[in-house]
Protein backbone atom coordinates (compact mmCIF):
# COMPACT_ATOMS: atom_id res chain seq x y z
CA UNK A 1 0.00 0.00 0.00
CA UNK A 2 1.25 3.53 -0.38
CA UNK A 3 2.55 5.21 2.15
CA UNK A 4 0.43 8.41 2.44
CA UNK A 5 -2.87 7.64 2.00
CA UNK A 6 -5.22 8.74 -1.08
CA UNK A 7 -9.14 7.93 -1.21
CA UNK A 8 -10.85 7.22 -4.59
CA UNK A 9 -12.93 10.17 -4.05
CA UNK A 10 -12.82 13.10 -6.61
CA UNK A 11 -9.46 15.66 -7.13
CA UNK A 12 -9.78 18.31 -4.40
CA UNK A 13 -7.59 20.94 -3.88
CA UNK A 14 -6.18 20.10 -0.19
CA UNK A 15 -2.56 19.40 -1.80
CA UNK A 16 -2.17 22.67 -1.64
CA UNK A 17 -3.02 23.14 2.20
CA UNK A 18 0.15 21.91 3.21
CA UNK A 19 3.31 19.89 1.78
CA UNK A 20 3.01 15.92 1.17
CA UNK A 21 5.33 15.05 4.07
CA UNK A 22 2.95 16.91 6.84
CA UNK A 23 -0.39 15.48 8.14
CA UNK A 24 -3.65 17.57 8.87
CA UNK A 25 -2.23 18.02 12.72
CA UNK A 26 1.06 19.01 11.35
CA UNK A 27 2.63 15.81 12.38
CA UNK A 28 4.88 14.34 9.67
CA UNK A 29 4.18 11.88 7.43
CA UNK A 30 7.38 9.88 6.85
CA UNK A 31 7.75 8.54 3.04
CA UNK A 32 8.61 5.24 2.32
CA UNK A 33 9.16 5.51 -1.16
CA UNK A 34 9.21 2.53 -3.54
CA UNK A 35 12.19 1.80 -5.32
CA UNK A 36 11.54 2.39 -9.24
CA UNK A 37 13.04 0.96 -11.85
CA UNK A 38 12.92 1.67 -15.81
CA UNK A 39 15.19 3.76 -18.35
CA UNK A 40 15.45 6.81 -16.24
CA UNK A 41 16.57 5.15 -13.56
CA UNK A 42 18.33 3.03 -15.05
CA UNK A 43 19.90 6.54 -16.71
CA UNK A 44 19.91 8.20 -13.56
CA UNK A 45 21.89 5.59 -11.35
CA UNK A 46 25.11 5.79 -14.54
CA UNK A 47 25.21 9.41 -14.15
CA UNK A 48 25.09 9.59 -10.26
CA UNK A 49 28.50 6.91 -10.30
CA UNK A 50 30.01 9.55 -12.74
CA UNK A 51 29.16 12.38 -10.15
CA UNK A 52 30.09 10.49 -7.01
CA UNK A 53 33.51 9.69 -8.65
CA UNK A 54 33.40 13.41 -9.81
CA UNK A 55 33.02 14.51 -6.55
CA UNK A 56 35.05 12.04 -4.53
CA UNK A 57 38.27 12.26 -6.65
CA UNK A 58 38.57 16.03 -7.65
CA UNK A 59 40.00 17.06 -4.12
CA UNK A 60 42.78 14.36 -5.51
CA UNK A 61 43.89 16.25 -8.64
CA UNK A 62 46.63 18.74 -8.65
CA UNK A 63 48.13 21.07 -11.15
CA UNK A 64 51.41 21.92 -10.81
CA UNK A 65 51.35 21.24 -7.04
CA UNK A 66 48.06 23.07 -6.50
CA UNK A 67 44.51 21.43 -6.18
CA UNK A 68 42.44 21.42 -9.39
CA UNK A 69 39.62 23.09 -6.94
CA UNK A 70 39.86 25.23 -3.28
CA UNK A 71 37.38 26.58 -1.33
CA UNK A 72 39.34 28.05 1.41
CA UNK A 73 36.74 31.00 2.92
CA UNK A 74 38.70 31.49 5.99
CA UNK A 75 41.65 31.96 4.68
CA UNK A 76 40.16 33.58 0.95
CA UNK A 77 41.63 31.34 -0.86
CA UNK A 78 39.86 30.19 -3.88
CA UNK A 79 41.84 28.15 -6.73
CA UNK A 80 39.59 27.04 -9.63
CA UNK A 81 41.12 25.12 -12.63
CA UNK A 82 44.48 25.49 -10.98
CA UNK A 83 44.33 29.91 -10.83
CA UNK A 84 44.13 31.34 -7.56
CA UNK A 85 41.71 33.84 -6.89
CA UNK A 86 42.49 36.11 -3.85
CA UNK A 87 40.08 38.77 -2.41
CA UNK A 88 41.45 41.49 -4.74
CA UNK A 89 39.44 39.39 -7.50
CA UNK A 90 36.02 38.81 -5.45
CA UNK A 91 34.63 41.12 -8.34
CA UNK A 92 35.29 37.81 -10.79
CA UNK A 93 33.14 36.12 -8.08
CA UNK A 94 30.47 39.08 -8.37
CA UNK A 95 30.31 38.48 -11.99
CA UNK A 96 30.23 34.37 -11.70
CA UNK A 97 27.21 34.90 -9.60
CA UNK A 98 25.48 37.06 -11.69
CA UNK A 99 26.38 34.64 -14.72
CA UNK A 100 24.62 31.54 -12.50
CA UNK A 101 21.50 33.48 -11.56
CA UNK A 102 20.79 34.33 -15.00
CA UNK A 103 21.58 30.73 -16.16
CA UNK A 104 19.12 29.48 -13.49
CA UNK A 105 16.00 31.94 -14.82
CA UNK A 106 17.08 30.44 -18.06
CA UNK A 107 17.41 26.99 -17.86
CA UNK A 108 14.88 26.96 -15.23
CA UNK A 109 12.42 28.78 -17.76
CA UNK A 110 13.37 26.25 -20.52
CA UNK A 111 13.31 22.75 -18.28
CA UNK A 112 11.89 22.97 -14.91
CA UNK A 113 13.70 21.47 -12.42
CA UNK A 114 15.72 18.94 -14.14
CA UNK A 115 18.93 20.12 -12.48
CA UNK A 116 17.10 18.84 -9.30
CA UNK A 117 16.25 15.67 -10.73
CA UNK A 118 19.56 14.86 -11.73
CA UNK A 119 22.39 17.24 -11.03
CA UNK A 120 21.44 18.64 -7.01
CA UNK A 121 24.12 16.47 -4.83
CA UNK A 122 20.83 16.47 -2.71
CA UNK A 123 19.00 14.41 -4.74
CA UNK A 124 22.15 12.27 -5.76
CA UNK A 125 23.26 11.43 -2.47
CA UNK A 126 19.64 10.59 -1.23
CA UNK A 127 18.20 8.88 -3.77
CA UNK A 128 20.99 7.11 -5.58
CA UNK A 129 23.65 6.49 -1.92
CA UNK A 130 21.41 6.23 0.96
CA UNK A 131 18.19 5.40 -0.20
CA UNK A 132 19.74 2.44 -2.14
CA UNK A 133 21.90 1.62 0.96
CA UNK A 134 18.66 1.40 2.96
CA UNK A 135 16.48 -1.07 0.64
CA UNK A 136 19.65 -3.23 1.10
CA UNK A 137 20.20 -3.75 4.66
CA UNK A 138 16.32 -3.10 5.93
CA UNK A 139 14.37 -4.07 2.41
CA UNK A 140 12.02 -2.62 -0.06
CA UNK A 141 9.68 -0.03 1.26
CA UNK A 142 6.92 -2.38 2.05
CA UNK A 143 9.45 -4.10 4.47
CA UNK A 144 10.54 -0.64 5.82
CA UNK A 145 7.09 0.25 6.69
CA UNK A 146 6.26 -3.26 8.51
CA UNK A 147 9.60 -2.92 10.34
CA UNK A 148 9.17 0.37 11.57
CA UNK A 149 5.85 -0.60 13.49
CA UNK A 150 7.16 -3.93 14.38
CA UNK A 151 7.95 -4.60 17.81
CA UNK A 152 11.72 -4.29 19.24
CA UNK A 153 13.10 -7.61 18.89
CA UNK A 154 17.17 -8.55 18.08
CA UNK A 155 16.69 -8.54 14.69
CA UNK A 156 15.16 -4.88 14.01
CA UNK A 157 17.85 -3.25 16.81
CA UNK A 158 20.78 -5.35 14.49
CA UNK A 159 19.21 -3.83 11.38
CA UNK A 160 18.15 -0.52 12.51
CA UNK A 161 21.82 -0.20 14.09
CA UNK A 162 23.40 -1.32 11.26
CA UNK A 163 21.99 1.24 8.69
CA UNK A 164 22.86 4.40 11.32
CA UNK A 165 26.33 2.98 11.23
CA UNK A 166 26.83 2.60 7.73
CA UNK A 167 24.89 6.07 7.38
CA UNK A 168 26.88 8.02 10.00
CA UNK A 169 30.47 5.79 8.42
CA UNK A 170 29.45 7.96 4.90
CA UNK A 171 28.49 11.17 6.50
CA UNK A 172 32.21 10.85 7.62
CA UNK A 173 33.84 10.11 4.42
CA UNK A 174 31.48 13.12 2.62
CA UNK A 175 32.72 15.31 5.54
CA UNK A 176 36.02 14.66 4.98
CA UNK A 177 35.77 14.88 1.17
CA UNK A 178 33.87 18.06 1.95
CA UNK A 179 36.15 19.53 4.09
CA UNK A 180 38.79 18.34 1.56
CA UNK A 181 37.53 21.20 -1.04
CA UNK A 182 37.93 23.93 1.68
CA UNK A 183 41.41 23.26 2.98
CA UNK A 184 43.07 20.65 0.55
CA UNK A 185 43.72 17.36 0.68
CA UNK A 186 46.94 17.80 2.31
CA UNK A 187 45.83 19.68 4.96
CA UNK A 188 43.46 17.19 5.35
CA UNK A 189 45.73 14.36 5.68
CA UNK A 190 47.77 16.23 8.58
CA UNK A 191 44.69 16.07 10.51
CA UNK A 192 44.40 12.68 10.09
CA UNK A 193 47.78 11.21 10.61
CA UNK A 194 49.70 14.00 13.35
CA UNK A 195 47.88 14.15 16.52
CA UNK A 196 44.29 15.58 17.46
CA UNK A 197 45.71 18.05 19.48
CA UNK A 198 47.56 20.07 17.16
CA UNK A 199 44.56 19.99 14.48
CA UNK A 200 41.53 20.86 16.90
CA UNK A 201 39.78 22.96 14.72
CA UNK A 202 40.04 20.88 11.54
CA UNK A 203 39.09 17.39 13.72
CA UNK A 204 35.98 19.53 15.15
CA UNK A 205 34.70 20.74 11.93
CA UNK A 206 34.96 16.95 10.53
CA UNK A 207 32.64 15.91 13.56
CA UNK A 208 30.06 18.78 12.89
CA UNK A 209 29.86 18.16 8.81
CA UNK A 210 29.49 14.54 9.86
CA UNK A 211 27.03 15.25 12.37
CA UNK A 212 24.83 17.64 9.62
CA UNK A 213 25.27 14.96 6.74
CA UNK A 214 24.53 12.48 9.00
CA UNK A 215 20.84 13.94 10.72
CA UNK A 216 20.11 15.05 6.69
CA UNK A 217 20.42 12.02 5.09
CA UNK A 218 19.45 9.82 8.67
CA UNK A 219 16.06 12.18 9.49
CA UNK A 220 15.81 15.42 7.67
CA UNK A 221 15.51 13.35 4.32
CA UNK A 222 13.33 15.54 1.23
CA UNK A 223 12.66 17.82 3.83
CA UNK A 224 15.90 19.81 2.67
CA UNK A 225 13.99 19.76 -0.51
CA UNK A 226 10.53 20.78 0.64
CA UNK A 227 11.59 22.94 3.38
CA UNK A 228 15.27 24.55 3.10
CA UNK A 229 16.01 24.80 -0.52
CA UNK A 230 14.58 27.73 -1.82
CA UNK A 231 14.56 26.51 -5.46
CA UNK A 232 11.11 25.13 -5.03
CA UNK A 233 9.58 28.27 -4.26
CA UNK A 234 11.27 30.51 -7.19
CA UNK A 235 9.59 27.80 -9.82
CA UNK A 236 6.47 29.85 -9.28
CA UNK A 237 7.94 32.82 -11.37
CA UNK A 238 10.72 30.94 -13.24
CA UNK A 239 8.17 28.28 -14.72
CA UNK A 240 5.39 29.37 -17.37
CA UNK A 241 3.35 27.36 -19.60
CA UNK A 242 6.40 26.43 -22.31
CA UNK A 243 8.42 25.21 -19.28
CA UNK A 244 9.82 21.38 -19.88
CA UNK A 245 8.37 19.80 -16.74
CA UNK A 246 7.71 16.44 -15.60
CA UNK A 247 3.68 16.26 -16.18
CA UNK A 248 0.61 14.09 -15.76
CA UNK A 249 -1.73 14.09 -19.48
CA UNK A 250 -4.73 14.29 -17.81
CA UNK A 251 -6.54 14.82 -21.38
CA UNK A 252 -5.29 11.26 -21.83
CA UNK A 253 -5.81 10.18 -18.23
CA UNK A 254 -8.97 11.67 -16.83
CA UNK A 255 -11.17 10.13 -15.56
CA UNK A 256 -9.73 7.91 -14.06
CA UNK A 257 -10.39 4.25 -12.94
CA UNK A 258 -9.63 0.57 -13.24
CA UNK A 259 -12.14 -0.99 -16.65
CA UNK A 260 -12.28 -4.05 -15.41
CA UNK A 261 -14.42 -3.06 -12.52
CA UNK A 262 -16.16 -0.28 -13.99
CA UNK A 263 -17.09 -1.58 -17.37
CA UNK A 264 -19.80 0.90 -18.22
CA UNK A 265 -18.13 4.32 -17.73
CA UNK A 266 -16.16 5.86 -20.14
CA UNK A 267 -12.25 5.70 -18.55
CA UNK A 268 -8.90 7.19 -19.64
CA UNK A 269 -6.05 5.40 -19.64
CA UNK A 270 -4.71 6.43 -15.61
CA UNK A 271 -6.24 2.71 -13.69
CA UNK A 272 -5.37 4.97 -10.37
CA UNK A 273 -3.15 2.62 -9.12
CA UNK A 274 -0.93 5.18 -7.75
CA UNK A 275 2.65 3.81 -7.82
CA UNK A 276 3.30 7.54 -9.38
CA UNK A 277 2.55 8.24 -5.86
CA UNK A 278 4.61 5.31 -3.85
CA UNK A 279 7.69 5.91 -6.08
CA UNK A 280 7.83 9.56 -5.24
CA UNK A 281 10.68 10.52 -3.14
CA UNK A 282 8.89 13.54 -1.71
CA UNK A 283 5.17 11.55 -1.27
CA UNK A 284 3.30 13.81 -3.71
CA UNK A 285 0.57 12.96 -6.44
CA UNK A 286 1.77 14.29 -9.97
CA UNK A 287 -1.56 14.37 -10.89
CA UNK A 288 -2.26 17.08 -9.10
CA UNK A 289 -0.21 19.38 -11.48
CA UNK A 290 2.95 21.23 -10.73
CA UNK A 291 3.61 21.73 -7.12
CA UNK A 292 6.73 22.81 -5.00
CA UNK A 293 7.76 19.47 -3.62
CA UNK A 294 8.27 17.93 -7.25
CA UNK A 295 12.19 17.42 -8.10
CA UNK A 296 11.85 15.86 -11.17
CA UNK A 297 13.57 12.92 -10.33
CA UNK A 298 11.15 11.10 -13.18
CA UNK A 299 10.70 8.34 -10.68
CA UNK A 300 6.88 8.44 -11.71
CA UNK A 301 7.58 8.62 -15.23
CA UNK A 302 9.17 4.87 -14.91
CA UNK A 303 6.21 3.60 -12.58
CA UNK A 304 3.50 4.54 -15.06
CA UNK A 305 5.49 3.82 -18.02
CA UNK A 306 5.68 0.08 -16.59
CA UNK A 307 2.03 -0.08 -15.77
CA UNK A 308 1.01 1.20 -19.14
CA UNK A 309 3.15 -1.34 -21.02
CA UNK A 310 1.38 -4.22 -18.43
CA UNK A 311 -2.52 -3.26 -19.51
CA UNK A 312 -1.33 -2.47 -23.07
CA UNK A 313 -1.76 0.96 -23.25
CA UNK A 314 1.00 3.39 -24.67
CA UNK A 315 3.69 4.88 -22.69
CA UNK A 316 3.79 8.90 -22.03
CA UNK A 317 0.83 9.04 -19.58
CA UNK A 318 3.45 10.79 -17.30
CA UNK A 319 6.17 12.70 -19.37
CA UNK A 320 8.73 15.01 -19.78
CA UNK A 321 6.17 18.11 -21.47
CA UNK A 322 5.08 21.56 -20.83
CA UNK A 323 1.02 22.44 -20.08
CA UNK A 324 0.60 24.14 -23.60
CA UNK A 325 1.82 21.05 -24.93
CA UNK A 326 -0.46 18.67 -23.24
CA UNK A 327 -3.54 21.31 -23.40
CA UNK A 328 -3.12 22.23 -26.65
CA UNK A 329 -0.86 19.53 -28.27
CA UNK A 330 1.54 22.41 -29.05
CA UNK A 331 5.87 21.40 -28.88
CA UNK A 332 7.70 23.04 -26.92
CA UNK A 333 9.11 27.11 -27.91
CA UNK A 334 11.84 28.73 -27.49
CA UNK A 335 9.85 31.91 -26.64
CA UNK A 336 10.77 35.87 -26.53
CA UNK A 337 11.69 35.30 -22.52
CA UNK A 338 14.08 32.69 -22.95
CA UNK A 339 15.47 34.35 -26.29
CA UNK A 340 16.56 37.19 -24.31
CA UNK A 341 17.61 35.30 -21.29
CA UNK A 342 20.11 33.77 -24.08
CA UNK A 343 21.44 37.15 -25.05
CA UNK A 344 21.97 38.23 -21.52
CA UNK A 345 23.77 35.01 -20.56
CA UNK A 346 25.94 35.18 -23.62
CA UNK A 347 26.84 38.96 -23.04
CA UNK A 348 28.14 38.25 -19.38
CA UNK A 349 29.72 35.00 -19.79
CA UNK A 350 31.60 36.55 -22.71
CA UNK A 351 32.63 39.86 -20.15
CA UNK A 352 33.69 36.87 -17.62
CA UNK A 353 36.04 34.77 -20.11
CA UNK A 354 37.44 37.81 -21.22
CA UNK A 355 38.25 39.01 -17.98
CA UNK A 356 39.76 35.61 -16.84
CA UNK A 357 41.71 35.24 -19.92
CA UNK A 358 43.24 38.92 -19.51
CA UNK A 359 43.74 38.07 -15.55
CA UNK A 360 46.97 38.83 -14.14
CA UNK A 361 49.25 36.60 -12.51
CA UNK A 362 51.01 38.99 -10.56
CA UNK A 363 48.63 41.99 -8.70
CA UNK A 364 50.99 45.50 -8.05
CA UNK A 365 49.38 48.02 -6.28
CA UNK A 366 51.45 51.45 -5.57
CA UNK A 367 50.75 54.42 -3.44
CA UNK A 368 52.65 57.66 -2.54
CA UNK A 369 53.28 56.89 1.47
CA UNK A 370 50.27 58.84 3.16
CA UNK A 371 51.67 62.10 4.94
CA UNK A 372 54.96 62.36 3.14
CA UNK A 373 55.10 65.60 1.27
CA UNK A 374 58.26 65.73 -2.13
CA UNK A 375 61.41 66.14 -0.77
CA UNK A 376 64.25 68.24 -3.16
CA UNK A 377 67.38 66.30 -4.02
CA UNK A 378 69.81 68.82 -4.84
CA UNK A 379 69.31 72.30 -6.59
CA UNK A 380 67.71 69.93 -10.06
CA UNK A 381 65.92 67.37 -8.67
CA UNK A 382 62.52 66.24 -6.62
CA UNK A 383 61.83 62.60 -4.73
CA UNK A 384 57.97 61.13 -3.72
CA UNK A 385 58.40 57.87 -1.45
CA UNK A 386 55.95 55.29 -2.39
CA UNK A 387 55.08 52.00 -0.98
CA UNK A 388 54.23 48.68 -3.38
CA UNK A 389 52.66 45.89 -2.62
CA UNK A 390 52.88 42.73 -4.52
CA UNK A 391 50.54 39.58 -4.81
CA UNK A 392 51.81 36.78 -6.45
CA UNK A 393 49.82 34.01 -8.24
CA UNK A 394 51.73 32.03 -9.34
CA UNK A 395 53.28 28.37 -7.88
CA UNK A 396 56.65 29.75 -8.02
CA UNK A 397 58.77 32.71 -6.28
CA UNK A 398 59.57 35.95 -7.97
CA UNK A 399 61.54 38.77 -7.37
CA UNK A 400 60.24 41.88 -8.77
CA UNK A 401 62.38 45.19 -10.08
CA UNK A 402 60.94 48.63 -10.54
CA UNK A 403 61.17 50.73 -13.52
CA UNK A 404 60.09 54.34 -15.22
CA UNK A 405 58.49 53.29 -18.11
CA UNK A 406 60.45 56.83 -20.06
CA UNK A 407 63.74 56.43 -18.41
CA UNK A 408 63.91 60.35 -17.69
CA UNK A 409 64.06 59.64 -13.80
CA UNK A 410 65.20 56.88 -11.84
CA UNK A 411 64.19 54.07 -8.96
CA UNK A 412 65.76 54.17 -5.76
CA UNK A 413 64.34 51.05 -3.56
CA UNK A 414 65.02 50.61 0.03
CA UNK A 415 67.21 47.70 1.05
CA UNK A 416 67.38 45.11 -1.66
CA UNK A 417 67.04 46.07 -5.55
CA UNK A 418 64.36 44.12 -6.14
CA UNK A 419 60.89 42.82 -3.82
CA UNK A 420 60.61 39.49 -3.39
CA UNK A 421 57.18 37.44 -3.00
CA UNK A 422 57.17 33.73 -1.89
CA UNK A 423 54.84 31.90 -4.26
CA UNK A 424 50.97 32.19 -3.97
CA UNK A 425 52.27 34.81 -1.13
CA UNK A 426 52.20 38.61 -0.37
CA UNK A 427 55.33 40.96 -0.13
CA UNK A 428 55.69 44.55 -0.23
CA UNK A 429 58.35 47.19 0.06
CA UNK A 430 59.30 51.14 -0.28
CA UNK A 431 61.03 53.22 -2.86
CA UNK A 432 61.71 56.24 -4.17
CA UNK A 433 60.89 57.95 -7.43
CA UNK A 434 63.05 60.76 -8.42
CA UNK A 435 62.82 63.12 -11.52
CA UNK A 436 64.63 66.29 -12.73
CA UNK A 437 62.96 69.79 -11.88
CA UNK A 438 62.76 70.39 -15.70
CA UNK A 439 60.07 67.14 -16.00
CA UNK A 440 57.96 68.85 -13.30
CA UNK A 441 54.70 71.10 -14.84
CA UNK A 442 52.30 71.01 -12.61
CA UNK A 443 51.33 69.82 -9.11
CA UNK A 444 50.86 66.24 -9.82
CA UNK A 445 52.52 64.20 -12.50
CA UNK A 446 51.38 61.22 -13.89
CA UNK A 447 54.20 58.47 -14.07
CA UNK A 448 54.01 55.13 -15.60
CA UNK A 449 55.88 52.30 -13.63
CA UNK A 450 56.78 48.54 -14.88
CA UNK A 451 57.57 45.79 -13.02
CA UNK A 452 59.89 43.43 -13.94
CA UNK A 453 60.50 39.47 -12.92
CA UNK A 454 64.26 39.64 -14.70
CA UNK A 455 63.45 41.08 -17.72
CA UNK A 456 59.95 39.64 -18.14
CA UNK A 457 57.49 42.55 -18.17
CA UNK A 458 54.80 41.34 -15.68
CA UNK A 459 52.91 44.04 -14.53
CA UNK A 460 52.64 47.67 -15.13
CA UNK A 461 50.45 50.90 -13.09
CA UNK A 462 50.06 54.23 -13.02
CA UNK A 463 50.67 56.39 -10.33
CA UNK A 464 50.94 60.40 -9.66
CA UNK A 465 54.05 62.13 -8.35
CA UNK A 466 53.47 65.24 -6.68
CA UNK A 467 55.68 68.15 -6.94
CA UNK A 468 56.29 71.95 -6.75
CA UNK A 469 55.11 73.93 -9.80
CA UNK A 470 58.19 74.99 -12.13
CA UNK A 471 58.65 78.29 -12.90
Amino acid sequence: MSEIQHSNEPITETFRDRIATVDESGNRNWIFAYQPKGKFYRIRSILSWIYFVVFFGLPFVQINNRPLFLFNIPDAKFIIFGKVFWPQDFFIFGLTMITFVFFIILFTAAFGRLFCGWACPQTNFMEMMFRKLEYLILGNAGKQKALKSAPWTSGKIFKISLKHFVFYLLAFIIANTFLAYIIGIKELEKIMVEPIAEHVGGFSAILIFSAVFYAVYAFFREQACTVVCPYGRLQSVLLDKNSMIVAYDYKRGEPRGNAKKEQDAVLGDCIDCHQCVRVCPTGIDIRDGVQMECVGCTACIDACADVMIKIGKPKGLIRYASENSISSGEHLHYTTRMKLYTGLCLLVLTALSVILITRKDIDATIMRTPGILFQERGSDSISNLYNIKLINKTVYPIRVSIKLADDKGKIEVIGKPFVFVEKEGQGSGSFFVVLPKQMIHSRKTVLKLQLFEGDKLVSSTTTNFLGPVSE
